[in-house]
């Protein structure tokens, strides 16, 4: 299977991104689940892309204010109760799976007990209504670190960004320490300069062998994209995403191959 993420940097009524999705070849979709892209449908999405004949495989929590998670405060507390709403909400629409930032920017609070204790309450609904949450490495991945380390759940894994990993932590081998849980993926490239969330093989990752340790890990969930068009401004929605699954597919002939 291969999916992308439903906003992909074109201003589009998000019933045309699915159609133009869905004609491309993608089999499913991710979607946003707020109303940050000035989408105040978003509950819709998930029936729209299933019109479209797409698999909606996660959905990508807000994380405006996780930092809060980690602070002993109102908008912490609140904050843990928004995401105890979502796993409701993910089994209300029939959606498998929601991904979450453990933090955001560099000045993050000291992760804690507090913090961790929240994402327990969590991963225990979680757990109850069958959801999987899978944490996405950031540009401070020992949050995503502390909780791995801590919590032991089948419902609690890893969505492994590849752009930020070779941003921000190349030296640090994710996969050999948390492939066993890889939950998830968001595929895209960079040259080093900034997380460009370019499509895969126009930056400096290194995906034989990036394809290779997915395939070591076990992971058998779909081959997932994260490509903006922030660098291809000049190329029509349908051409960017034709190209973005041509690359998918050699990302999946890649992986096929790494036995």
């Amino acid at each position: 299977m291969i999916t992308t993420f439903s906003w992909f940097g074109y201003d589009l009524p998000m019933s045309e991104n699915f159609k133009r999705i869905k004609q491309a070849g993608f089999d499913g979709v991710m979607l946003w689940w707020d109303d940050s892209f000035g989408d105040i449908e978003y509950r819709g999405n998930p029936d729209l892309a299933r019109k479209s004949g797409l698999y909606v495989e996660n959905i990508h929590a807000p994380f405006k204010r996780i930092n809060n998670i980690w602070l002993d405060n109102i908008v912490g507390n609140d904050l843990t109760e928004y995401y105890l709403h979502l796993i409701t909400e993910c089994a209300e629409y029939g959606i498998p799976m929601i991904v979450m930032h453990p933090s955001s920017g560099n000045n993050v609070p000291p992760y804690n007990p507090l913090g961790l204790d929240r994402i327990r309450r969590i991963i225990d609904k979680a757990e109850k209504y069958n959801i999987y949450v899978a944490f996405e490495n950031m540009r401070r991945y020992e949050y995503l670190k502390y909780i791995l380390d801590n919590i032991d759940s089948p419902r609690a894994g890893f969505c492994y960004d590849t752009g930020h990993h070779h941003y921000w932590h190349p030296e640090c081998n994710l996969l050999a320490q948390y492939g066993s849980r890889l939950m998830a993926l968001h595929l895209h490239d960079n040259n080093r300069i900034d997380d460009q969330h370019l499509i895969p093989f126009d930056g400096t990752i290194d995906w034989q062998t990036t394809m290779h340790q997915i395939r070591q890990s076990g992971y058998k969930g779909a081959i997932a994209l994260e490509a903006e068009n922030g660098g291809y401004q000049n190329l029509p929605p349908e051409t960017f995403l034709r190209l973005a699954f041509d690359r998918a597919k050699t990302l999946e002939r890649l992986s096929d191959n790494s036995v």
